[in-house]
């Protein structure tokens, strides 16, 4: 998908209202420990503190006792895709070490574009493109607007390639929350 599509779905999101109140909860968490997310993406490129924010919600819930690669707990290497991480130091991992090594493991060290289409594509790599080839709008970047969860844009991955096209997103999209935390001037 280019990057005007990106932006076209970014620009004619709405964040459902009754969505509004959790976003915002979701948000305060973010605000409230900016500084480790700063420690993070400034291992990066002009990487914006947020970006890292929006991962650590979509894989692990802010929890910093999980991997940002897939949410798996720090006390060992992670058990689902990608398995095997971090390669580098041994268990239990610090949140910091472990979410620079996934990061780096998706190759987001090489990227220096951090507009807000840009931002969008890698986030839905970082996921994976599945739902581009069943032709809905993925959840990871839209739930919880206008965007995803009613036909024809319904589906999900209940786990790792395992898709049910009956099942609804009930997780707070990243485009959502990016859009919501551009609405109140923290991006």
């Amino acid at each position: 998908m280019p990057l005007s599509s990106y932006q076209i779905l970014y620009n004619t999101a709405i964040v459902k209202s009754d969505k509004i109140p959790m976003i915002d909860g979701i948000i305060s968490k973010i605000v409230a420990n900016t500084d480790r997310y700063k420690t993070v993406s400034k291992e990066f490129t002009d990487m914006p503190y947020w970006f890292v924010s929006v991962i650590h919600n979509m894989e692990a819930s802010l929890s910093f006792k999980h991997h940002l690669h897939n949410g798996d707990p720090l006390t060992s290497r992670t058990i689902h895709v990608p398995k095997g991480r971090p390669k580098a130091g041994n268990p239990p991992f610090q949140w910091e070490d472990s979410a620079i090594d996934a990061l780096k493991y998706q190759g987001l060290n090489a990227i220096s574009d951090w507009s807000i289409p840009n931002v969008l594509k890698e986030l839905e790599f970082y996921n994976g493109a599945g739902y581009r080839k069943r032709g809905i709008n993925t959840p990871y970047l839209w739930s919880a607007t206008n965007h995803y969860g009613t036909a024809p844009n319904v589906g999900k991955y209940v786990e790792d390639g395992k898709f049910d096209s009956a099942a609804i997103s009930q997780q707070i999209g990243a485009g959502a929350i990016i859009k919501r935390m551009d609405e109140k001037g923290l991006l």
